[in-house]
């Protein structure tokens, strides 16, 4: 598996936010029984960025938290990219610090506990899952605790 991580903030990272996020990736991708010879990037940005980022993709002139740009649709019959390694091209994931910053101290849980969510949140987004629908959301709101659960995120 390679988990690519882009640091482009001012935020300190270093190696215990490096195994947050693979924890949370890892687990999330064990509990859906996906392989994990996959690739996946990581972009740690600001609120600025993730602005910019929702305005050109969704027409959302308003940072958010996660978004997330999954390269498989899931369709009967597609063919996966592969990468020079032969995993599969999952996607990308691009997490607002700014954000999760705000959201741990709103939700009164530690950022760690922030991190991993929205890591997992996105996951299942690049695995084919959506919220958009009632029944939609609720399966992934219950996939996503279950995962937080296993990796032992209750903190």
């Amino acid at each position: 598996m390679t988990i690519d991580i882009d640091n482009r903030t001012t935020f300190v990272w270093g190696e215990k936010w490096e195994k947050i996020i693979q924890k949370a990736i890892q687990t999330s991708l064990e509990l859906e029984e996906f392989s994990t010879e996959c690739e996946i990037s990581v972009s740690i940005v600001t609120n600025k960025e993730i602005q910019a980022i929702n305005q050109e993709f969704r027409n959302i002139d308003k940072a958010t938290d996660v978004l997330s740009f999954p390269q498989l649709t899931f369709e009967e019959g597609e063919i996966a990219d592969v990468n020079e390694k032969d995993e599969i091209v999952l996607g990308d994931i691009i997490i607002s610090i700014d954000k999760a910053i705000q959201q741990a101290e709103e939700y009164g849980h530690s950022l760690e506990r922030e991190i991993a969510f929205l890591t997992i949140h996105s996951m299942l987004h690049l695995m084919g899952y959506d919220h958009i629908e009632p029944e939609e959301e609720k399966e992934m709101i219950q996939k996503q605790k279950l995962i937080l659960q296993k990796a032992n995120f209750v903190f």
